[in-house]
């Protein structure tokens, strides 16, 4: 546990906004339960030991002043300059890089810098350096698109990472053409006067086309596609060998009325349902989750592979599953009418969804169903089918608990995020023609009711034996955080709460629902939260006002899951008190498992961002002129961003578009002011755009204002009309000193 409280404490201080404080502040803004009050301190007390943390005066924590050489991370900017992100972090921060100073590096190549002092600014030292030795290069092979500049061919990569092209020769070797979509191994580093050059390895197709973009995007994340033959090998010995009916010791319940709810693409079901009412008249929930644990043995081929992709990876049109389909789509998949081995939480409640107790066993399933979202709301609107009356009744009673759930949860402070995802629709040919808002009906919720609670309580059970397993942690929002999303309510006219809990979030959220501030107070929301992640610390999960959670219920897509389900086997077996167990991994390990599946999670997340964002602009660039309906995202020293509203994606207006004015960002009242005309531009304000220009490599998307915000006209009427108060303000004070 200690190694994982060290990299809380060294993330919460690094952040941009953090002021040192004691070290039990810091266990307060961390939410670090009494019990483990003595294990942070002793993780806090080793940081302090080891030079990462010194004590000041009063006794706050803080980083090591900035020194003079610093080793890093490069991070460059398209504008030629870039920052070294510090391996140790310092009381400084990250260290700017001028463009001459760069020194050939690349994005995320570690450094060794020289930091020199530039003066003073609001009160504080600022920093330059020059970049004096690349230790590792970690960048060799680039993936972009073709393209030729006089006589020079060059490769310019894709994403925001690398901003520099890189020369090639002998195009013609793998027959690549010009606007292909190319791998390209680096020959020759580049340096302050001259670009990188490469080798073209492999040509992946035509850039914009769906099956190069796809394989771009694999290159660039560097995402698992196939899988070892051994991993193969066990799939199969575990598909051949498999029959329900020779399952021992397990609960048959495969006559009991279960059924699936799931996207209609989906071919992976790792849940059903069941629900029915006891002999009391209470409601007992039946969460019935596939079993893939009894397939795949600790340290097995399968196992190592799964805890290294550590999910399923969900871009447009493709899944990278994280064990083989035989598996992932046979015989673990819960498909309608066929048997197979489940392990089943069942919840008993009340009528107002009260918990009142909880069992676990092995199971044999038989799904009856499997609906879609669409099936199961159209059974909820009377439009029931050709479904069974059974299944009718089903989802009926599903949507009556869900409910009941769902306001017991809201009442402990639970958080739902207006934030609907983007559908993209293809055509036959495997091109984006539109997209809209994903569906967000109400059997949406009703699963998430039942998963939630089925998760949380696992993760009861697990606590009440005291052992440590692999949590779903979400921490508290930082203080500074929790001000700045305050202040930005202030700015959009809603009532500041007085303590911006998670309950002054559900009013807030609220309030803003149905205006023109939701998507803006929603997406603020979201980034004054903390990101949920893996880890063995029990600090619980803020959004889901959960003291207990982990994740149990899709162990054919996440590793964090399979683990959770070797525990609760333990358990149901009647082992879970016994020392020396396998199945219970250590803090340290666990730990550590916890930091690499949610790096994977993150990186599956980016890449399906990213492949979502190329489809969308390939579509928009076909549509230069065209006006959309956005809402301002994001406001900084260059420009606006908006967000369409319909496809979901981010553009650019640069200051220069928004109207004959001088622009300028005033960060305290966030809002872009024109200083001529007084016009603003905040977060949230609807406004509708023109396409200008789609960059696809660079992944950017440039818009112009259909009407601009100021004219020319209107700016000579705002400066005349200010001129003539000025002057008549001067006559008045020129006549009082006449008659002093």
């Amino acid at each position: 546990m200690t190694e994982a409280y060290k990299k809380q404490i060294l993330r919460f201080m690094s952040k941009r906004d953090y002021s040192p404080v004691r070290v039990k502040d810091i266990a307060h803004a961390l939410s670090i339960p009494d019990g483990q009050y003595d294990s942070f301190k002793a993780a806090f007390d080793d940081l302090c030991e080891s030079g990462q943390i010194v004590i000041g005066s009063g006794g706050i924590a803080k980083f090591p002043k900035m020194t003079n050489q610093v080793t890093g991370t490069f991070r460059a900017n398209a504008k030629g300059f870039g920052f070294v992100i510090p391996l140790s972090p310092n009381s400084y921060g990250d260290l700017f890089i001028p463009p001459e100073h760069v020194a050939g590096a690349m994005s995320g190549d570690i450094v060794v810098a020289r930091s020199f002092r530039q003066g003073m600014r609001q009160g504080e030292t600022r920093y330059t350096g020059v970049i004096e030795k690349i230790l590792e290069r970690t960048v060799s092979r680039v993936v972009g698109t073709l393209t030729k500049a006089g006589k020079r061919w060059m490769v310019r990569p894709d994403g925001k990472e690398l901003v520099d092209p890189i020369v090639v020769e002998d195009v013609g070797a793998k027959g690549a053409k010009k606007d292909d979509k190319v791998v390209v191994d680096i020959v020759l580093y580049p340096t302050f006067t001259e670009l990188a050059r490469g080798a073209i390895v492999e040509v992946l197709g035509r850039s914009g086309v769906y099956d190069a973009e796809i394989k771009s995007i694999i290159y660039q994340y560097d995402l698992p596609v196939e899988f070892e033959e051994d991993c193969i090998d066990q799939a199969r010995e575990a598909a051949a060998s498999f029959s329900a009916d020779n399952a021992e010791g397990r609960d048959d319940i495969s006559e009991t009325v279960v059924a699936t709810i799931d996207p209609p693409d989906a071919k992976d079901f790792d849940d059903a349902i069941s629900l029915s009412k006891n002999k009391d008249g209470n409601w007992v929930l039946g969460v019935h989750i596939a079993d893939v644990s009894t397939f795949i043995p600790m340290d097995s081929a399968l196992d190592i592979e799964a805890k290294e992709r550590g999910n399923s990876i969900y871009l447009p049109g493709k899944v990278i599953p994280m064990l083989p389909e035989i598996l992932s789509n046979g015989i673990c998949s819960l498909q309608p009418g066929q048997k197979r081995l489940a392990k089943s939480a069942y919840i008993t409640y009340d009528e107002q969804g009260n918990i009142l107790g909880t069992t676990f066993e092995n199971s044999i399933i038989c799904s009856s169903a499997r609906l879609t979202y669409e099936d199961a709301d159209n059974i909820l609107k009377g439009d029931t089918g050709s479904f069974d009356s059974e299944i009718v009744t089903l989802v009926k009673n599903m949507d009556k608990l869900a409910r009941a759930i769902e306001k017991r949860r809201f009442k402990k402070g639970m958080l739902h995020l207006d934030l609907p995802e983007t559908e993209l629709v293809f055509d036959e040919d495997g091109n984006v023609i539109d997209a809209h808002p994903a569906d967000d009906c109400y059997p949406h919720t009703i699963i998430e009711m039942f998963m939630v609670e089925a998760n949380e309580a696992v993760a009861s059970l697990l606590d009440r034996f005291n052992v440590p397993f692999m949590r779903r942690i979400h921490p508290d929002p930082e203080p500074a955080k929790s001000k700045e999303m305050g202040r930005f309510v202030k700015i959009c006219g809603f009532k500041l709460p007085r303590k911006m809990d998670r309950f002054a979030l559900q009013d807030i959220l609220k309030t803003a629902k149905g205006t023109s501030y939701s998507y803006a107070i929603n997406t603020h929301v979201l980034r004054s939260l903390q990101r949920a992640e893996y880890s063995p610390m029990h600090i619980g999960h803020f959004a889901l006002a959960s003291t207990h959670y982990c994740h149990f219920t899709s162990p054919i897509r996440r590793y964090a899951d399979l683990m959770v389900h070797r525990l609760l086997q333990c358990y149901v077996t009647g082992k879970l008190k016994m020392i020396g167990l396998e199945e219970v991994i250590p803090d340290s390990v666990l730990s550590e498992i916890g930091t690499n599946i949610t790096a994977a999670e993150q990186k599956a997340a980016e890449a399906e961002r990213e492949l979502k964002t190329v489809l969308l602009l390939e579509m928009l660039s076909s549509r230069i002129g065209e006006e959309l309906n956005c809402v301002v995202s994001g406001l900084t020293s260059f420009g606006v961003f908006v967000q369409c509203i319909k496809f979901g994606v981010e553009g650019l207006i640069e200051f220069d578009d928004l109207g004959v004015d001088h622009w300028k960002f005033d960060e305290h009242s966030q809002a872009v002011v024109g200083k001529n005309s007084g016009k603003t531009v905040h977060l949230g304000q609807e406004m509708t755009v023109k396409i200008v220009s789609v960059n696809i490599p660079a992944r950017r998307l440039e818009l112009v204002p259909s009407e601009p915000l100021v004219t020319s006209r209107h700016r000579i009427k705002e400066v005349r009309s200010r001129r003539k108060t000025a002057k008549k303000q001067n006559s008045r004070k020129s006549r009082s000193r006449k008659r002093r």
